[in-house]
């Protein structure tokens, strides 16, 4: 136990060493001031395509009180050079190949697929288990990420940055002091490397609103659907999870459990599909009738006020290797452990669903014209 502990403890220190190394000495030039527009970078890990994945960047990229800097991609649900590849065609299909993609980290901190094997032998099946299996077992993956496969609605010709994703991010919140909200609805490894190379990267940020942190969640496994409550953001790199809930953000919201709540219906998807444009006939034709987890995340960060109940408390990740490693956890102020590094975070517990499906369907049916088919 204590040689396998100090083996992943090794591995970390190289893997931030490694990515330190890497860094680059310049930051990019400030850019001209904004017109009062919300700046925001969303951090994912885009499967596709279709799902709540891609249809996230819908209430960023369609809001007009929203400039979206970048998107950077993370492995996960999906392999990051897939899902940065889908996400790219959808940029394409929607005419907003002026967005930047920056393709991020492969693999997480720490953990591995031989280890979310042992620790479901140890302590139960990981109902999703994403680049690693996806909801089948864990033993059809592979340990490395494989080339990308033909994809449905045609490969991309719109080509990544030349940056790694923890270098746009550190660039752009630099560029943009204070200003930058950084969303993220995947794994966060991305941001843990950001952290690591920059100490000062989530200090400069104006916020983070991330989807994960699910509470509260034993009886859904057992009275709903286990993968639901699963919380694959965090299980998937607990240590990445850890990093970034412990750095200095001026302001965290959690869209946790409230994001079950909602749900991809075939009777909304009528609605979505009722007028035809590009979008919707994606939308259409890559349905999965999933939760809207990513949506709802991305909606509340373009539009706060869709928040109609949230509660602050102080939560990490349980990195410990046992039952809960990778669960969110909170407690209040008063019971937090002296000189605790856990920060207060905002945790949404309910939204205006009727609003947030409004607002969605318009966004979705907005034709912007110089798409590319």
């Amino acid at each position: 136990m204590f040689s396998s502990a100090l083996s992943l403890t090794a591995r970390l220190a190289a893997c931030l060493t490694a990515v330190t190394l890497m860094a680059t000495s310049a930051l990019a030039a400030p850019a001209p001031a904004t017109t009062g527009q919300e700046l925001v970078i969303e951090d994912n890990d885009f499967l596709g395509p279709g799902g709540s994945d891609q249809l996230s960047a819908i209430p960023l990229l369609f809001n007009p009180h929203v400039r979206v800097l970048g998107f950077t991609v993370v492995s996960g649900d999906g392999w990051e050079n897939a899902e940065s590849a889908h996400l790219r065609r959808l940029l394409e299909i929607v005419g907003r190949t002026d967005v930047p993609v920056a393709d991020g980290a492969v693999y997480p901190l720490v953990n591995t697929r031989a280890e979310m094997k042992l620790h479901e032998q140890q302590y139960g099946i990981i109902p999703w288990k994403g680049a690693w299996g996806g909801a089948g077992s864990i033993d059809s993956a592979t340990d490395t990420q494989p080339a990308i496969p033909a994809m449905k609605e045609g490969a991309p010709h719109l080509a990544p940055v030349a940056q790694s994703a923890a270098q746009f991010l550190i660039e752009q919140v630099h560029a943009h002091p204070h200003e930058v909200t950084i969303v993220a609805a995947g794994p966060l490894t991305n941001l843990a490397l950001a952290i690591r190379q920059d100490p000062t990267f989530a200090e400069t940020a104006k916020q983070l609103v991330f989807m994960g942190g699910l509470l509260d969640t034993s009886m859904m496994s057992i009275t709903g659907n286990a993968d639901f409550a699963s919380d694959f953001n965090m299980i998937f790199d607990p240590e990445a999870a850890h990093i970034t809930l412990t750095a200095p953000w001026k302001k965290v919201t959690v869209v946790g459990s409230v994001s079950n709540d909602l749900m991809l219906s075939k009777q909304y998807l009528a609605r979505l599909t009722a007028k035809k444009t590009p979008l919707t006939d994606y939308i259409g034709r890559y349905y999965d009738p999933l939760p809207m987890w990513d949506e709802m995340t991305t909606a509340i960060t373009a539009d706060p006020t869709l928040v109609t109940s949230a509660v602050d408390a102080r939560m990490d990740i349980d990195t410990s290797r046992g039952p809960h490693y990778g669960h969110a956890f909170v407690v209040p102020d008063s019971l937090a452990p002296h000189d605790s590094p856990m920060r207060t975070v905002h945790i949404v517990r309910s939204i205006d669903a009727d609003r947030f499906r409004d607002i969605f369907a318009q966004q979705a049916h907005t034709d912007l014209p110089g798409r590319e088919h």
